[in-house]
């Protein structure tokens, strides 16, 4: 049995993060390994944030042991988290890493705790090089990335931009299911919940509202598409928050003279409200500009959720075209296209049916099963790195 310490967002946080957090720790669990979480005592600054708030409304998981450990901004608080892992001596420490800003904290953490010569210390890594960049994002990504023996990417493109910093181990696994929303309910309660209208068909455009999110493209898709007459009977779902301005798509929609089309619900949505938004839309469209992997494409298997989505980052790894939906470009036009054929004949009937074999790929076994051989790999690394030393005279 490893004792495992999960450094990572996790409860009381909100979010993507956290849910997979407490998912990797179950699957661990499920295992038979000894299982920890160490969660952030602060994660940004209110100042930094761009949402409302950072927290949970949700009661904590069952059956998890959570400690509050790491102050993103307090270099007092790194030495003494470091060292405090340092003596616990996990077998394993696995790090979620998704942006520099957490460069300098989770890189002081890990050199401490891997001081005790026992510790492995493993990334699991959304995104080496951010969506929206910065010149200094070089700097403290390879700071972080020398603190860590072995690295987890969830797509290729991942992957390319960490050989760009380093040569150590590196184990690929998909993104797994986000199973933690639910089952899918009727359309009809679906609908009744959200207070919408049965009698049209939804198409969802859901998560936090960032720039390279597409909306805009989105938008302009969907304005095309109404231009054909396509968006007679349907209208479109925006779910999420605005980690951005959201006056130029509201300009942007009274400007195409989509507004009356837009079902805006501009908030975070709670996690038993998903499978709400999921169980009615008809399709997801994920129109991003750029992307590495998305959580929100694994929230739509576990659904059954046919999906449009955009040839970026690790998208069409995980979306097989015109079998779970359609890969486009990022392109309003092609974006439009796609959504009528989506519309046509049985398409979206077969797409859900196709859904149920496609996401067996996608399973929480598998993944810490890929964890477990990067360990195994990082050790075995270690041991044949490893210089011996021959004893004075």
């Amino acid at each position: 049995m490893l004792r495992i310490l999960i450094l990572a967002p996790a409860y009381p946080y909100r979010g993507g993060l956290a849910s997979f957090t407490e998912m990797l720790a179950r699957s661990f669990t499920a295992r038979g390994e000894d299982v920890q979480i160490a969660t952030f005592t602060l994660q940004y600054p209110q100042l930094l944030f761009p949402g409302k708030t950072q927290f949970s409304e949700s009661p904590p998981p069952d059956g998890l042991r959570i400690i509050r450990l790491l102050n993103s901004v307090n270099p007092f608080n790194w030495i003494r988290t470091g060292i405090r892992i340092r003596r616990m001596q996990p077998d394993m420490l696995i790090v979620r890493y998704w942006t520099p800003f957490l460069s300098p904290s989770l890189g002081m953490v890990c050199r401490l705790a891997r001081k005790n010569r026992h510790t492995t210390v493993l990334a699991n890594v959304d995104n080496v090089v951010p969506h929206e960049q910065h010149f200094y994002d070089a700097l403290l990504t390879r700071y972080f990335v020398r603190s860590v023996d072995g690295f987890l990417y969830m797509s290729q493109q991942v992957k390319d931009d960490l050989d760009r910093f380093t040569s150590r181990p590196a184990v690929f696994a998909p993104h797994p299911l986000f199973s933690n929303f639910g089952e899918r309910v009727t359309r009809e309660e679906a609908c009744l919940r959200l207070h919408l209208d049965p009698n049209h068909q939804y198409l969802l455009f859901f998560g936090l509202i960032r720039p390279y999110k597409g909306l805009d493209l989105m938008l302009d898709a969907w304005a095309m598409w109404r231009q054909q007459g396509g968006t007679a009977g349907r209208k479109l779902i925006v779910a999420g928050e605005f980690y951005t301005d959201p006056s130029k798509y509201l300009d942007r929609m009274e400007r195409l003279g989509i507004r009356e089309d837009i079902i805006l619900h501009d908030r975070f949505i709670k996690d038993n409200e998903v499978k709400y938004y999921f169980s009615l839309a008809d399709m997801l469209v994920q129109p991003y500009k750029s992307a590495t992997q998305s959580g929100v494409t694994q929230i739509a298997y576990h659904f059954e959720t046919p999906m449009i989505v955009t040839r970026v980052g690790g998208l069409a790894e995980i979306v097989t075209d015109d079998k779970a939906g359609y890969v486009v470009p990022p392109d309003a036009r092609q974006l439009s296209e796609a959504m009528e054929k989506a519309f046509t004949g049985n398409n979206l009937k077969r797409f859900a049916e196709n859904m149920k074999t496609e996401k067996q790929r996608f399973s929480w076994e598998y993944f810490a099963e890929q964890m477990m051989e990067l360990y195994e790999k990082t050790k075995s690394v270690a041991a044949k790195t490893t210089v011996s030393v021959p004893p004075r005279l």
